[in-house]
Formats: structure tokens, C-alpha cells, sequence
């Protein structure tokens, strides 16, 4: 079923709310005016009933009620709704007084006596409704006689006939107003939702430049732009990211595979000794190995950037990974009469071999810079909800305005040494994946012909 549109069905919800509230409110104002008409009809025969006891009290019998009803009459003549029957408590029941056209002997039976006051709705011939009132009352002689007073209620039917007729009316217009004024408040409401197809139909790749305008907008909307905004800066971020990525990657592997080329069609111009054959297959071999570690660096930051990647973290002791990563480059600090020591311990979590690539990496960089007979330093330390893991040596220092690039891929500080050296220019970067897998950071401080700092900073715990 085809989905229809967002302000139509808001148009409707809201319309259908308020038709629902209107006629609800129509019943309960119905509901309200027929009671109080009931309680107002009671009153009346309550009060009557009162004046009615009032004038049987004043010396009237069974006898003066016949012969000289006028106080009773007056008090029932005049209004054409009330009728009025008195009838004797004598067994044959007799009726010693009947005022008005409606009979109302008939109703004696379902009264039965009762000296409190009783009322009775009903219906005549003619379905008008009637409420009428029932109690034994005392003459002047002591003798007691049933007393009926009847209400004709036809002008409260008339009334509530009149307010239905009106609300039936009157309702198809009020429902078409509420349904119009809601289709105009939901438009209203939803005209800032157009700035935002207006703006995702302008975001392409080449162009992620365009922002929502968070000035004026409702509150929950304001923060569905401003998250709409973050999105389109991680995006822009990304995309450029992978722009810069692979031109550097493009250029790093243009050189090499030009000097493979170059080196091969030279080879092939003309007939060689095998030795010089021999000589620039290892050349190539060497330059060959060189692109393998780029590939292999490159799938190595795919895996690492991929959050499934935490799936395998543990509790991972920094001190014995120190350790293990030491004595793998023992042999190299040898080679340079370099001194390698370790102090403090810290448990985090985390990937047990990316940690020690990561400080493989460092403790690497820190041996090929560091010079000969020097010391290099590893320092394991907890500071609030953070475990710290650094590695200082001397050496001539990194410049200042290479420091915020370091982490960058394929960013050399020295670009012929580092080739020279083997290095693919990635593996700070490779540091810096690491450690954001792990929810840390990477920092680095250094002061030329001074000592070098590279920390790997992990959070205690990880955030969920």
C-alpha cells in the first residue's frame, strides 16, 4: 500500500482528534443539560409538593377536599404542566381531588405508600415524557392520604430536540473548519521541512559543502538539522579523507612502479650479461617487497577502522605487551648499544596484537632515531579514567610544524630517508587507527635536539 504523505496524514490525525474532542464535548454538554433539567423538574415538584403539605395541614379533611379545593387548585392552576391527584387511604382508595386533562390513576399502582417523597419518569399516549411525584401526606384530623403530582416535561423535550437539532447543524461546519484550520497548522508546521529536501537534493560527492539553517526552526527540529549538519560534516570529512588518500596513494605507488618499468624496459633494450639481469630482478624484488607493505599496511588500516574489530577485545596487561614488544626489538637496540627499560603497570581493554602493533611502531621509529649508546624510555601510567603507555628517546627532535601531521598517511617529516629507510608512510597512521578502535588517542610531543614523546592514552573502561 502506497504511503501517503506526511502532512496529509497529520492533517487527518489532527482533524479526526478534533472531531472525536467536539463530539465528545456535544454528548457531555447533552449529558450535562438533561441532568440538570431532571434535578430542575424535582425541584419543582419538590417545592409544589411542600406547598401541597402546607395547605393539607391547614384544617382540610377528606370532606373539605371535595367539596373545597380552591387553596389546592390555586396552587396548580395556571401552570398547564402540573397535574395533580389526591386519593384517600380507605380501602376502596378513593380519588377525593383531580386537577388537570392528563389521567394519572393508572399510576397509583406503581407507586407503592411511602411517607418520604418518590418520582417516576414516564411516557403519555402521546410519548411525551413526564416525571411525576408520590408521599403520603397528613390531613389536620390525623388522617393520612396519597398524594400524585405530575410534571409534563414536554417543553424540556422540546429543548434538547432544539440543541440536537442545532449541534446537527452546526457540527458538519465545525468538523470542515477544524479540518481546514488543521491541514493550515500542519503545513505551517512542516514548511521548515522543505529547507531539508532542498538541501539533500543539492548534496552530491563532488559537492558536500551545503548546510541547514538551524535560525527559526522549532526546537525538535533544530536538532534534527543540527544532527543532519554533523552527518553532512562526517561525510565531507570523509569523502576528503578518501580524496587525499588516494592521491597520496597514487603517488606513492607511482614511483615505484615507474622505477620497476623503467628499470625493465632498459633491461629489455638490449642483450645483457646475466649478472646485470640478476642485479635488477633484486632491485626490483626490493621495490616489489616495498608495494607488499604498502598493500599490507593498507588492508591492516581497512580491518582496523571496522568497528566489528572490537569484538575480540579482552583484559590486555600493558606491561606484558611492553615486554613482549622489547624483546622482539632487542636484538636492534643491541645493534646501537641502546637501553630499553620499562616501569609501571595497567590493565585496559583491548586487542592484545593491535596494541602491540601499535607500540611496535613507536618502538621502532624510537630505535632507527635515537642515537647510539642512548637510553629509550617506556612508562606505563594510570591517571583518572586513563591509562597512559608512552615511549621517549633522544635524538634530533621533530620540528614543530610537523607535529599536527605526523599521524597523517604517507606524511614524512624527511620523504627521501624515510624511502630510503623502507618506510611506507604509514605507520603512525596505523598508530592513530589503533587507538581510535580503542576509543583513545595518540599524541605526540617533541623539541628538536631533545627528547621525543609518543604517547597511546587508553580509556580505563570503554564507553558502550
Amino acid at each position: 500500500m502506497k504511503a501517503g504523505s506526511l502532512s496529509m496524514r497529520l492533517g487527518l490525525t489532527v482533524s479526526l482528534m478534533g472531531a472525536g474532542l467536539v463530539l465528545l464535548l456535544a454528548t457531555l454538554a447533552y449529558v450535562a443539560l438533561t441532568h440538570e433539567l431532571e434535578k430542575l423538574a424535582r425541584k419543582n415538584l419538590e417545592s409544589k409538593m411542600e406547598q401541597i403539605q402546607h395547605s393539607l395541614a391547614q384544617g382540610l379533611d377528606a370532606n373539605r377536599i371535595r367539596a373545597r379545593p380552591h387553596s389546592l387548585m390555586d396552587l396548580v392552576i395556571g401552570h398547564d404542566n402540573f397535574y395533580l391527584t389526591i386519593v384517600g387511604t380507605a380501602p376502596d382508595e378513593s380519588v377525593l381531588l383531580s386537577i388537570g386533562a392528563k389521567p394519572q390513576e393508572p399510576l397509583l399502582t406503581d407507586f407503592a405508600p411511602r411517607e418520604t417523597l418518590g418520582y417516576l419518569n414516564w411516557a403519555d399516549s402521546n410519548d411525551n415524557r413526564v416525571l411525576s411525584a408520590s408521599s403520603l401526606m397528613r390531613l389536620a384530623n390525623g388522617e393520612r392520604v396519597r398524594v400524585l403530582l405530575s410534571l409534563d416535561r414536554m417543553d424540556d423535550q422540546a429543548l434538547l430536540s432544539a440543541y440536537l437539532r442545532a449541534t446537527l447543524i452546526a457540527l458538519p461546519m465545525l468538523l470542515i473548519l477544524i479540518g481546514m484550520g488543521a491541514w493550515w497548522l500542519v503545513q505551517r508546521g512542516l514548511a521548515p521541512l522543505k529547507q531539508f529536501s532542498h538541501v539533500a537534493a543539492k548534496v552530491t560527492t563532488q559537492d558536500l559543502t551545503h548546510r541547514l539553517s538551524i535560525d527559526n526552526l522549532p526546537h525538535e527540529l533544530g536538532e534534527l538539522a543540527h544532527g543532519f549538519n554533523v552527518m553532512l560534516d562526517r561525510l565531507d570529512a570523509g569523502v576528503q579523507q578518501l580524496s587525499q588518500f588516494s592521491d597520496d596513494l597514487a603517488h606513492e605507488m607511482r614511483a615505484p612502479l615507474t622505477n620497476l618499468m623503467g628499470k625493465a624496459q632498459v633491461t629489455l633494450s638490449r642483450q645483457r650479461p646475466p649478472e646485470e639481469y640478476k642485479a635488477v630482478l633484486e632491485s626490483n624484488t626490493e621495490e616489489l617487497e616495498r608495494l607488499a607493505r604498502i598493500v599490507s599496511d593498507m588492508l591492516f588500516l581497512a580491518q582496523v577502522s571496522h568497528p566489528a574489530a572490537r569484538g575480540s577485545f579482552t583484559q590486555v596487561s600493558l606491561a606484558d605487551e611492553a615486554h613482549r614488544v622489547m624483546d622482539l626489538f632487542a636484538l636492534s637496540a643491541e645493534d646501537k648499544q641502546l637501553t630499553l627499560t620499562l616501569s609501571g603497570n595497567a590493565q585496559v581493554q583491548g586487542d592484545r596484537l593491535m596494541i602491540q602493533r601499535a607500540l611496535s611502531n613507536l618502538l621502532s621509529n624510537a630505535i632507527r632515531h635515537s642515537p647510539a649508546a642512548s637510553h629509550i624510555s617506556l612508562l606505563v601510567e594510570a591517571y583518572g579514567n586513563q591509562v597512559a603507555l608512552s615511549v621517549s628517546n633522544p635524538g634530533p627532535g621533530i620540528e614543530a610544524q610537523h607535529l599536527p601531521h605526523l599521524f597523517e598517511r604517507f606524511y614524512r617529516v624527511d620523504s627521501s630517508r624515510a624511502r630510503t629507510e623502507g618506510g611506507t608512510g604509514l605507520g603512525l597512521a596505523i598508530v592513530q587507527s589503533i587507538m581510535a578502535l580503542h576509543q583513545g588517542q595518540a599524541d605526540v610531543r617533541s623539541l628538536p635536539g631533545g627528547f621525543t614523546l609518543f604517547r597511546l592514552v587508553f580509556p580505563r573502561v570503554l564507553p558502550e
